[in-house]
């Protein structure tokens, strides 16, 4: 469980999705069907497991990193 009292690093938009689940979606059932977009790039793709959309996020979340991209590359200069 997360302590919302804790003091907690800023939220970016940069590691914001956006996630739609279909009506026939039963969480409890463990099935799960959507569509998921990162907000910052807009990219999207559909899933029908959690497995794949927690692999989306995944993917994004490497492929960016923690922020934006001129952070990164901020960062990388002497």
């Amino acid at each position: 469980m997360i302590d919302l009292s804790a003091p907690s690093s800023p939220l970016s938009p940069h590691r914001a999705f956006v996630v739609q689940f279909r009506a026939e979606t039963a969480v409890a059932a463990g099935y799960l069907v959507g569509r998921v977009e990162h907000v910052a790039s807009g990219q999207a793709t559909t899933f029908d497991t959690l497995d794949a959309l927690l692999a989306f996020i995944a993917r994004l979340l490497v492929e960016r990193g923690a922020g934006p991209p001129e952070a990164g590359e901020r960062c990388a200069m002497p």
